[in-house]
């Protein structure tokens, strides 16, 4: 047998030629290479290597002949890495090039099972069909159970049922090798005889047999409704309001759950069903949302809004500064909270002081009379004499309040607006800044519609663990729990505060503070109710919606006959993903591929993080699982640099039977400036520009006169604090007893979150965003969990 199929055999004892061969092929520079190796094996404790190591490899390409992954693969035998650990990993990658290396090509999967949605009772087939050199058998498993009487290529479940929708995959073994085919989802529907539908199969073309039904509910209710199609592969679902796509992620389901209805819920609603190329849509129905006779007949007008305003601010990738993970991730997830209470969110990323100054003026310019603003920034920041400052990533080190935006100084523009409730969520430091010694003065109005709220103490720092993954910080781990409860926001704090409190990591380290001058029951569930100003109201729309505007997908022809879908999603609005997926391409083409380039400088585009075979590869974590598959992404960040229109090149590349070589065929196209591009943040200087929001001592509104200093809102708001926690993003791990204690050794692996120490988290590339519904997650925890059974 050779040693290219004994799967104990360590990787220092592979054979010279088969070492070769597989160094040339994960040598490459693509998406699969050592790196991504590298990366796959910093996950395992067992065989990890450090970044200095990792940089150790990389210098091997400055060498003549030298080799990156020879250098890896020895490593990894150093840590005991064995031949079959490698191609489990390899098969992850789905590297088929460097599995052929190692593996014996015994083995080849000629048809894949397929993922269905199917109706309860009809007959479900998987088909799993290979060849070997001796004889193959089949094992077939749902998850990680096996399948009883599953022997044969083709899995039958006759009549299936409810309880066997799931993923399977297929185990061929062909002597001492095997392979895993690729899952295979299969979603049941549970449709009534009442549709009229005959046993016959429908697994064909896309036939929707699940219909919404319209619904007569309250404010408060929760409203549920289902559609459901039947086809190969898994239909991919939309639901729209009113002709509008919703966004947030139950959207995207074939259930759409709204937990608490307002009265802006009110609408007809219908979904959009797509399989492949083939689209229908679901009837519409009507979903009518009314108000309770206990609030109708009550003396008292209940709380409402006249609109529903926020923005949010993620600072990570600071200049001179340690680098942040957490606030990608909790930004990400408030905006999908805040938009089903109906807020209109603009979400940003990583700004500048002077694009941090022209997005509140933006934000200021969403406000009037009876508005709801709310502000949520997380990344570094400090407090001096009662005054809040949030730390744009470009704040040099040290930074002054010259530097940066005082919080404070936003509440009195907002102020000015006759806002109806103005809340701060503020997830960084309070620490004192030794290195600025100026004391605003700044006059707030005694208003009684303010809540702070703050992620730690004064005088205190938030903490961030640095982990191999993207994770919530521990205020938003609890926030987001909580966010769409119907009660006053200051007692939805308070509870918030309580859970923190019972979480072990954290006690005795951080405390949630709360400070607050609100007397009516407000809360962020309060229906919007346009008021007088309806000229003024649909002038703030227009200027929401014009951050907002994505490009439409088109469709591209070229030349030789190949046709391309160019896709758009935006997962903040100042980050845009495109796609690219081959529509059709002719018969004579065994080779095609569309990627994107020559964009404007501008944007500052990393070119090995365009033009991926997966989003996770280019970044995007939070948004990979709404995006259509067998596409090359792109992810484009900071679009607010963007400082003409967005135009680029599509390249498709292609080869013929005829032909060894690629043909490229080329074509220009122009979006404009979606999203926050239009709206200029570049600027340096805006005609009301935020250098009046943020007083500084260059500033003209700055007076150093220290007798109003009283005037700052500790004088106006009453301070109340609760139990202590320290923000990290998930238990600390290999704490002694049962106390919450948190020795000095794991404050070495920790940084200050929003605050002052320690160094750069680990690159983007190297975390994955931690998911339970990934498919190449499962296939991993799943494959590791055989190979157990199997050394």
């Amino acid at each position: 047998m050779s040693d290219s199929s004994d799967r104990s055999l360590n990787l220092n004892f592979l054979k010279e030629p088969v070492l070769r061969k597989l160094c040339e092929a994960l040598d490459k520079t693509n998406s699969k290479g050592w790196r991504k190796l590298g990366e796959m094996i910093g996950n395992d404790r067992r065989f990890r290597v450090s970044s200095d190591e990792m940089e150790m490899c990389s210098l091997k390409v400055l060498e003549l002949e030298g080799s990156p992954s020879r250098v890896l693969l020895r490593l990894m035998g150093d840590r005991g890495c064995t031949l079959g650990h490698l191609v489990d990993l390899l098969q992850t990658m789905g590297h088929t090039e460097a599995l052929q290396c190692v593996k014996p090509p015994g083995i080849q999967i000629l048809i894949q099972p397929q993922s269905v949605a199917i109706i309860v009772g009809h007959n479900l087939r998987l088909s799993c069909y290979a060849v070997g050199k001796a004889g193959v058998q089949f094992q077939w498993f749902k998850t990680k159970e096996e399948v009883h009487n599953s022997s044969s290529p083709d899995l039958v479940i006759s009549p299936v049922q409810l309880t066997d929708a799931g993923f399977y995959i297929c185990r061929v073994n062909c002597g001492d090798s095997f392979e895993f085919s690729q899952w295979a989802q299969v979603d049941v529907l549970n449709v009534a005889t009442s549709y009229g539908l005959g046993s016959h199969s429908l697994e064909g073309r896309l036939k929707v047999v699940i219909q919404p039904q319209g619904q007569r509910l309250l404010v408060g209710d929760s409203l549920q409704l289902e559609c459901g199609a039947v086809g190969r592969p898994i239909p991919r679902y939309q639901w729209h309001r009113n002709g509008v796509p919703l966004h947030f992620p139950e959207a995207s389901k074939r259930r759409l759950t709204i937990p608490y209805l307002l009265l802006e819920h009110h609408g007809k609603y219908r979904c959009e069903i797509c399989i492949n190329n083939e689209r229908t849509w679901t009837n519409e129905v009507d979903i009518l949302v009314g108000v309770s006779e206990l609030i109708l007949n009550s003396n008292q007008e209940p709380p409402y809004a006249t609109d529903k305003v926020a923005l949010l601010i993620g600072n990570l990738s600071y200049r001179n500064h340690p680098q942040l993970k957490a606030p990608m991730v909790d930004v990400y997830d408030l905006t999908n909270l805040l938009r089903q209470l109906n807020f209109k969110v603009v979400s940003l990323l990583d700004l500048t002081e002077s694009e941090m100054r022209n997005a509140v003026d933006e934000f200021l310019l969403l406000l009037h009379k009876g508005v709801y603003g709310l502000l949520y920034y997380a990344g570094h920041g400090y407090e001096n004499y009662g005054n809040s400052f949030m730390v744009p990533v470009d704040a040099p080190n040290p930074y002054h309040s010259a530097n940066c935006l005082c919080v404070q100084s936003i509440l009195k523009l907002m102020q000015e607006k006759e806002t109806g409730l103005n809340v701060f969520l503020l997830d960084m430091c309070r620490k004192r800044n030794i290195h600025d010694d100026t004391t605003p003065n700044i006059l707030l109005r005694v208003t009684a519609n303010i809540v702070f709220g703050y992620a730690t103490c004064q005088d205190a720092e938030a903490f961030e663990l640095s982990s191999s993954g993207f994770t919530n910080g521990v205020f938003v781990k609890f926030l987001k729990k909580r966010l769409l409860e119907d009660e006053k926001i200051t007692v939805l704090l308070d509870r918030v505060a309580e859970d923190m409190g019972q979480f072990d990591a954290t006690k005795g380290k951080q405390a949630l503070e709360i400070r607050s001058s609100l007397s009516e029951r407000r809360a962020l569930t309060d229906p919007v109710l346009p008021g007088d100003s309806s000229d003024m109201a649909l002038a703030h729309n227009r200027q929401w919606a014009k951050a907002h505007e994505l490009p439409e997908s088109m469709s591209l022809d070229f030349d030789c006959g190949a046709q391309i879908k160019l896709g758009f999603a935006a997962e903040f609005s100042n980050v845009l993903v495109i796609y690219t997926h081959i529509v059709k391409k002719p018969e004579d083409m065994f080779f095609c591929q569309a990627h994107v380039t020559n964009f404007s400088p501008d944007l500052d585009i990393d070119p090995k993080e365009m033009n991926r075979e997966t989003p996770e590869e280019t970044g995007i974590y939070l948004l990979s699982s709404s995006l259509p598959q067998h596409c090359l992404y792109t992810r484009l960040s900071s679009l607010q640099k963007l400082r003409d229109q967005l135009g680029f090149t599509v390249c498709l590349q292609g080869s013929f039977k005829a032909m060894d070589e690629l043909v490229d065929w080329t074509t220009d196209v122009n979006i404009g400036k979606p999203l926050i591009a239009r709206l200029d943040l570049y600027r340096t200087m805006r005609r009301n520009s935020c250098l009046q929001t943020c007083p500084m001592p260059h500033s003209p509104c700055h007076s150093p006169r220290a007798e109003h200093l009283h005037h700052h809102p500790q004088g106006l708001l009453s301070p109340h604090c609760s139990s202590p926690y320290l923000d990290v993003c998930e238990p600390l791990q290999g704490a002694v007893g049962g106390s919450g204690c948190v020795s000095s050794t794991l404050y070495d692996n920790c940084f200050s979150r929003y605050g002052c120490t320690s160094s750069d988290s680990p690159g983007r590339a190297s975390i994955p965003i931690e998911t339970t519904d990934d498919i190449n997650e499962l296939q991993t925890v799943f494959i590791n969990s055989l190979q157990f059974h199997h050394q």
